[in-house]
């Protein structure tokens, strides 16, 4: 790639300011050099309206889940009676198609501003639990997935081993797991073996619940990540019934079982935690392990309202995702986190805008471990989102308050230009792909095909 420049006509820089003017060096897949104050675009230069953002990371994603949008608002249920029309798609894709939906949620990521995404893989296998004749096939997909798409992945290779905790895997579960935790280790070593050196592929690892995976197994997985220092995320404390089931288990919250199997730490990202103790909240804050929310899938789901502020001021850095992609639009997920925790609080003023996006941003690409991304410095990933600052939406904006106005206003929509390492991958609200609505409908079609959802 050659050396190009970018001209912001605003730009969010650190530690949380917004500058006019700034010019943006960047040189194959990074910025080399940063100018504020240049009044207009130098020759060459693309023009880059409204607020310049880093990247946005999605923290948590099931990229099959997005052909359930819309399909299950009519349901009078719970997480679990949702679960049940989820395994229906998750019955029905092999890699070509899961290639194709995949490309196209990670598409509509593109077009929302986000650069990075942490898929969270536990569809392995065929649906009767054979291997393919390349085990990490589905993987391959979704790498390939997110590079046609112009995003950076982290894909999180899941541990699913049970069905519940002390329950055998049964029905398209089958599918997730490996034969034992040896077998998994296997496979995600040969996994990572194959993308070692690619810079913009991550392989990190996934303990799925401490229903999927007994706590015996939980340190071969933490193994796994200090050995190769990846990341590892754990779904934890979505449901109060997990968190009942371990206590019979276990003597133990699912926080203290991955504590006491080495699972916390600055590596790792407890996904939810959304019932938690006192105790939990220590142990979390302590270790410096971050907690990814999804605030829409945890409204979506009935899922409950996580501590988030506590687990911030208790040391555990704040990270979002879209998880079941009910939306895609990080915006949305950022200001839910103050806006939930207005209505569990009866209070105002919980985050700051600048926090929020932080969370968005540089926290999220830490979690999946890429640390020199999410800023707008030298040497960071060129990444630079472009959000409209004269739509309806944010039309008016208060120059003194423009991240505030993107957080609790804007929306995915709003995003104009996404460069993505380099790679200018959304011009004027278009994918480089074309008409991602149409790749969508066909793969979310195909998805349901065989499956009345």
């Amino acid at each position: 790639m050659r050396e190009l420049n970018y001209w912001c006509e605003l730009a969010w820089l650190p530690p949380g300011e917004v500058a006019a003017g700034v010019l943006v060096t960047v040189d194959g897949t990074l910025i080399t050099e940063i100018a504020t104050g240049v009044t207009a675009p130098p020759g060459g230069a693309v023009r880059l309206a409204g607020l310049t953002l880093p990247g946005l990371a999605n923290a948590h994603s099931h990229a099959f889940h997005r052909a359930l949008r819309g399909t299950t608002q009519r349901e009078k249920g719970s997480f679990w009676t949702w679960r049940e029309r989820m395994y229906g798609v998750a019955g029905v894709l092999d890699p070509d198609s899961y290639l194709r939906l995949a490309r196209a949620t990670f598409a509509e990521m593109a077009l929302a501003g986000i650069t990075c995404v942490g898929e969270f893989h536990y569809l392995h296998h065929r649906p009767d639990g054979r291997p393919y004749d390349d085990p990490n096939a589905m993987g391959h997909a979704l790498v390939q997935a997110a590079r046609e798409a112009g995003l950076r992945i982290a894909l999180l290779d899941a541990c699913y081993l049970t069905g519940g905790v002390g329950t055998p895997l049964s029905g398209v579960q089958r599918r997730f797991g490996d034969r034992d935790v040896d077998g998994w280790a296997a496979r995600a070593e040969r996994l990572a073996d194959g993308y070692r050196g690619e810079r913009d592929v991550e392989i990190g690892v996934a303990v799925h619940s401490v229903r999927a995976v007994r706590a015996e197994q939980i340190p071969v997985v933490a193994e796994f990540s200090r050995r190769h220092g990846v990341p590892l995320h754990a779904h934890v404390s979505e449901q109060r019934a997990e968190n009942a089931a371990c206590v019979e288990a276990y003597a133990a919250t699912p926080v203290q079982l991955l504590e006491t199997h080495g699972a916390l730490g600055p590596r790792s990202t407890a996904v939810h935690a959304t019932h938690l103790s006192d105790v939990d909240v220590a142990l979390l804050g302590s270790s410096g392990t971050r907690v990814c929310m999804c605030p829409t899938t945890e409204r979506d789901l009935a899922d409950g309202i996580g501590p988030a502020r506590r687990l911030f001021e208790a040391g555990a850095p704040i990270t979002l995702g879209s998880d079941s992609h009910a939306v895609v639009d990080l915006f949305e997920e950022a200001r839910a986190v103050e806006l939930d925790e207005r209505l569990a609080t009866e209070r105002r003023g919980h985050w700051s805008a600048a926090e929020l996006l932080n969370a968005a941003t540089a926290a999220g690409h830490d979690s999946l471990g890429f640390a020199g991304a999410g800023m707008l410095v030298p040497g960071a990933w060129a990444d630079l989102v472009s959000v409209r600052l004269d739509s309806v939406r944010t039309a008016g904006a208060d120059p003194a308050h423009l991240a505030e106005t993107v957080v609790f206003a804007a929306t995915a929509a709003d995003v104009h230009s996404v460069v993505s390492g380099g790679r200018h991958v959304v011009v004027d609200g278009r994918h480089a792909l074309g008409d991602v609505g149409t790749m969508l409908a066909e793969a979310v079609a195909e998805a349901r095909e065989e499956k009345s959802v």
